[in-house]
């Protein structure tokens, strides 16, 4: 049967419908083709890699290959929460990611309003640069600049040996201080970044409510209450569900670069954990099982975020 006639074959509905995404197509041909190198993008390197997630089901063995390699079901992901080291290793994760939300989520915002209040445009354009410029260093950098800073014979050390005359503090070495270090590093890097979303949002706020307010006796910080805030809540709110969606992703170069022997008892998390398994100890199915457990609670994260901000009153992700 030749196409023309199995497209005359289907019922005319479908017929209709088929003829109306054809036209929508060619009329739009401009833009699919602007879109097509990401659309690419996201098939390469987003779905095309899905078909390696059988290797979670399987006892892959390099040599047989994936086709050959017996198939033992879920016994990976059994392995999950039956290993201690796994089980303080999700610890590690949800507990950086949860401190990165209370800390690292609310910066960009507080340095947004705090900007959003400065009349000067010359200083304001001026803060706003030098806080968004560490968003273009790498990790390696950033640590970097860390190591320097922080390490046995560095500045800051050398500024408490010499001014107060107590001992060289571990900063790099001792497992307590990771985590700040983890959060004070994401904060300086990223809330240049965050603050631009924000600020962005902040335009779009209505002049003539502040007029309002400041006619019926509302001070800087009522106004920012009850008129700032509201105005940028479903950017906050949509910006909290996308953050929670990768509540299980909190970096693997800088948590990678920053551990050592001494800190890997708290700073081990899922990302560094999958390297160690998958790359180095050569356990690809199961490390495969972690990154994909990984991924479902990041999805059932976002699905139940986007629908209690729905429930709430809220515009969700979708």
């Amino acid at each position: 049967m030749k196409p023309s006639e199995s497209l005359q074959a289907l019922p005319s509905g479908k017929m209709k419908m088929l003829t109306s995404i054809r036209k929508r197509m060619w009329k739009d041909r401009y833009l699919l083709i602007i879109a097509l190198p990401g659309i690419l993008y996201f098939l390469i390197y987003k779905y095309l890699p899905m078909g390696g997630l059988v290797l979670a089901f399987i006892d892959f063995n390099p040599f047989k290959g994936m086709l050959s390699s017996p198939w033992v079901g879920f016994t990976h992901f059994e392995k999950i929460f039956e290993d201690k080291e796994v089980i303080s290793v999700l610890w590690n994760t949800l507990s950086i990611s949860f401190l990165q939300i209370v800390f690292a989520f609310p910066a960009p915002i507080i340095v947004a309003l705090m900007l959003n209040e400065v009349k000067n445009a010359f200083f304001k354009r001026t803060i706003q640069s030098i806080v968004y410029l560490p968003h273009f260093l790498s990790w390696v950098v950033v640590v970097g600049i860390s190591v320097i800073f922080l390490r046995g014979e560095g500045l800051v050390n050398r500024f408490i040996v010499d001014s107060f005359g107590w001992s060289a503090i571990p900063w790099l070495t001792d497992p307590a201080f990771f985590k700040p270090l983890i959060i004070g590093q994401v904060i300086w890097k990223e809330v240049g970044w965050g603050t631009i979303i924000f600020l962005a949002a902040l335009a779009g706020v209505n002049p003539q409510l502040y007029e309002a307010a400041i006619v019926d006796g509302a001070n800087r910080w009522r106004q920012i209450w009850h008129i700032t805030l509201p105005a940028i809540r479903g950017t906050i709110v949509i910006l909290l569900i996308l953050r929670l969606g990768s509540v299980m992703d909190v970096g693997f170069e800088q948590i990678f670069l920053m551990l050592n022997p001494f800190n890997r008892s708290v700073g081990e998390v899922l990302d560094t954990y999958v390297y160690l398994k998958g790359i180095e100890q050569s356990d690809y199915s199961f490390a495969t099982a972690v990154g994909l457990f990984k991924g479902f609670v990041g999805l059932l994260l976002v699905v139940g975020a986007n629908f209690l901000a729905k429930r709430f009153g809220e515009d969700g992700v979708y």
